[in-house]
């Protein structure tokens, strides 16, 4: 849904997300996937249902576990997620407090949009503060 108001244009988590993430489902080989993430240069997987509902994560400590094993014995279940309309700057400042280097970013009803990474959650939440602290000229 579009945003409306003084702060619309303001970046939020779901704008600043990276929506071409690697997806996998539990079923796949940790081994397979693990190689196509890595080759797309990429070191994390959010593991998805068919419906594209969030189910869990593998990031780079997963993903370097035995190839042989499923994803879904492998994944972190149930990671936690967050909505579009977060604002930049609270995403910021909880990945950063909370060490995430990166998190799904969903739909109320649990559906990927994208993998918010924390430095481009730095990066935009630093942009926007230099653009509202900068004195105006006159």
């Amino acid at each position: 849904m579009p945003t409306e108001g003084t702060k619309a244009s303001r970046p939020r988590a779901g704008t600043v997300a990276r929506t071409g993430v690697p997806t996998c489902q539990v079923d796949d080989n940790l081994g397979a996937v693990s190689q196509r993430v890595r080759e797309a240069g990429w070191n994390a997987c959010v593991v998805v249902n068919r419906e594209r509902i969030v189910m869990g994560l593998l990031r780079a400590e997963q993903l370097g576990g035995d190839p042989t094993h499923s994803i879904r014995e492998a994944m972190r279940p149930g990671p936690s997620t967050f909505r579009p309309h977060v604002a930049i700057t609270e995403m910021a400042e909880y990945m950063g407090a909370h060490k995430l280097e990166n998190s799904p970013v969903t739909t109320s009803d649990g559906r990927l949009v994208g993998l918010l990474v924390r430095e481009d959650a730095e990066r935009a939440a630093r942009e926007l503060e230099s653009t509202t602290t900068q004195p105006s000229s006159k």
